[in-house]
């Protein structure tokens, strides 16, 4: 009997691969417009306020939204909708698929509508358990309060945008959802450029804009919607039998998918001890969050629909097959973008964010957070494709299990590494509870499906790591350049650090074509294949 690690997959088992890297390839490219239009709305924001009181109050603010739409939203109600959703549409007729599509959108908008008002009720008292660091400052404490009232309506719009979402994936439509986000930034920078002037507290004009930019998140995906026949109808059925069984596995999602999210907030918890924490962890996630939401998330959304529809049919072989992939192409990016964000993070931040209030001690501080949360990014990514496998599976509550570990192991080591790290200990944390929640997913998972193709895994981190020593060279001769310890050559910085990026690139892409890469060959297969379809 022929290794399953070294049997040669079938044409459907081929092509399903590259569905799912074609789909991944167009949301990572959206995604990556909306990245470049979130830094640009970060960069924009930290000229305005640097890391000023009034930064640290809208990130404290946004954080608690943030944390709901997580468990609300893009991670509950895509990783519970999806399964069902899609196990409607397979077997099921598609008057049955729409009726629950509808009962869900009702339910989902009672629900969030109900959350929302009492959120903004509540907002006194969460601010104060989440920010006790500025229990001394009655008029930071007041300004978080303010601007968490008026962007809790945001976790509104962002949960019916996610819903919107499920839907369109589901029916494998994914161009129009990863393009979503770009309106919500373009909102935002215009906010925070034309509106912030013409506010007492100019950082409620950025809040206005968080919720205005929800709102045009969702709208810009209901012609895709009605062009595929969804209509936005009231059909209030939470009785719904797929309604109630997407409740049944919300629940454990809600603490499972948003495991790095809470982890997060205990971090703005204990960080607004330190002066400019909030700030410094924002940034710094932020940056951790480009790759990750261009390569991480764009490949687990891609895989959900494929590993959905192999889980209805019990086809547990390909699904195998899947998360092999999956792990294979997601550390096949992930690990360069760790390295480069850990060996040159700091030059990067100088670039983008070193400018106005935003001194070059905020630069410092933010690249030590950054290099702490750069550790664990693996993890980061990893989670998400291994957690996207037990949904698939219709199984939520293996994953919230992972994540009460994570979070005890996360509150542990922050509580500890705080105390002679400072905020950096905090990041640190995250990564550690992170690569702890992956590693018990892995094991798991392993476990269930009878094994990963572990040969065949290891081969293409083997040839990763050896793709990896160029590109360590290139970006540490860059990180040494005295050009970084100098002012006035913007424009040279951007040279060396866009070229040291580029032939690190270069290194790295060269090294695996040399090593005859699966991974580069199933990119450059879907790459030439689109390039034959444009021509």
């Amino acid at each position: 009997m022929s290794d399953p690690q070294t049997t040669s997959h079938t044409p459907s088992r081929q092509a399903e691969t590259h569905s799912v890297t074609s789909a991944a390839g167009l949301i990572g490219a959206a995604t990556l417009s909306s990245r470049i239009l979130g830094f640009i709305r970060d960069v924009v924001i930290a000229q305005l306020f640097g890391a000023s009181a009034a930064a640290d109050a809208f990130y404290v603010a946004y954080r608690i939204p943030n944390l709901l739409r997580e468990l609300f939203a893009e991670g509950s109600m895509s990783s519970a909708f999806i399964p069902v959703f899609t196990e409607y549409h397979t077997l099921r007729s598609k008057e049955e698929a729409w009726e629950l599509a509808s009962a869900a959108f009702t339910t989902l908008l009672t629900l969030v509508t109900l959350v929302t008002v009492l959120g903004i009720f509540a907002a006194p008292g969460i601010v104060w358990f989440l920010a006790p660091g500025f229990h001394g400052e009655a008029t930071q404490l007041a300004t978080t309060t303010l601007l968490t009232q008026v962007m809790f309506p945001y976790l509104l719009f962002v949960s019916l945008a996610a819903l919107a979402m499920g839907i369109l994936n589901a029916l494998r439509a994914f161009a129009v959802p990863a393009l979503a986000p770009v309106f919500f930034n373009i909102v935002v920078i215009t906010f925070a450029l034309f509106v912030t002037p013409f506010f007492e507290q100019p950082i409620i004009g950025v809040g206005i804009g968080i919720v205005i930019g929800g709102l045009a998140q969702f709208v810009m995906q209901l012609p895709a919607m009605y062009r595929r026949g969804f209509l936005l109808t009231w059909n209030f059925r939470p009785g719904h039998p797929g309604v109630k069984h997407m409740g049944r596995l919300i629940l454990p999602t809600l603490l499972g998918l948003s495991v790095t999210q809470v982890n997060l907030t205990v971090s703005t918890i204990l960080a607004s001890y330190f002066e400019g924490g909030p700030t410094y962890l924002f940034y710094g996630m932020r940056l951790i969050q480009f790759p990750l939401g261009i390569f991480g998330v764009a490949l687990a959304t891609a895989i959900l629909p494929t590993l959905s529809t192999q889980a209805a049919s019990g086809a547990l072989d390909d699904l195998r097959d899947t998360v092999n992939y999956g792990l294979r192409s997601i550390l096949f990016i992930i690990l360069p973008a760790m390295l480069g964000l850990m060996l040159v993070g700091e030059p990067i931040i100088q670039i983008f964010f070193e400018h106005g209030a935003f001194t070059a001690v905020d630069t410092s501080r933010t690249a030590s957070a950054l290099f702490a949360f750069s550790i664990g990014l693996w993890a980061f990514a990893g989670y998400r494709i291994l957690a996207t496998a037990f949904y698939a599976l219709q199984d939520t509550k293996t994953p919230a299990i992972a994540a009460v570990a994570g979070m005890c192991a996360n509150v542990t080591l922050a509580l500890i590494l705080m105390q002679s790290l400072d905020y950096v200990g905090l990041a640190l944390a995250t990564a550690c509870a992170s690569m702890l929640n992956a590693g018990i997913l892995l094991t798991i998972l392993n476990r269930r499906l009878g094994g990963l193709h572990w040969t065949r895994l290891a081969k293409s981190v083997g040839r990763t790591v050896i793709a990896l020593l160029p590109l360590t060279f290139i970006c540490l001769w860059v990180a040494e350049l005295d050009i970084w310890r100098q002012t006035d050559i913007f424009l040279l910085k951007i040279s060396m650090l866009t070229g040291g990026i580029g032939l690190s690139m270069v290194g790295y892409f060269g090294t695996h074509l040399l090593l005859k890469s699966e991974e580069l060959s199933g990119i450059w297969h879907v790459l030439k294949k689109k390039l034959r379809i444009g021509s």
